[in-house]
């Protein structure tokens, strides 16, 4: 069954001008045309994107995402690849929680150390003018 990109776009939640990047940076299979040089595609391009959309929303790097497809071709090699890149985005993840926080308790910090004057003497505009060391 031929599908056109709108359809496409509506099955897996990808909008198309993102179904065409990801055809041009090879995430996706070149699709075929009709004679009006219309794409179509089929339900395999829909399984595919709904993948790359899933991947894509919980932070997976494009050449993450491209080593994770190829890996698909291959259903009975060993998982370690794809554990390997899922336990370096959990530490990436891990790290950005980490910045978070620290950013987080800076502004309360700086928050709370408001007293609600005059913006010469504001807390908030004098903390965001130190440098931090």
């Amino acid at each position: 069954m031929a599908l056109g990109i709108g359809t496409v776009s509506q099955a897996s939640g990808v909008k198309i001008p993102t179904i065409r990047f990801y055809e041009q940076i090879g995430l996706l299979p070149t699709a075929a045309r009709t004679t009006s040089n219309r794409r179509r595609y089929g339900e395999e391009d829909v399984q595919r994107l709904r993948f790359i959309r899933h991947a894509r929303e919980l932070g997976f790097e494009i050449e993450d995402i491209r080593t994770l497809l190829a890996l698909t071709q291959t259903p009975h090699a060993p998982c370690q690849e794809a554990d390997q890149i899922a336990q370096r985005h959990l530490a990436t993840i891990d790290h950005r929680i980490g910045q978070l926080t620290a950013l987080k308790a800076e502004i309360e910090r700086i928050a709370t150390s408001c007293a609600g004057n005059a913006v010469r003497t504001c807390r908030v505009i004098e903390a965001l003018g130190e440098t931090p060391s």
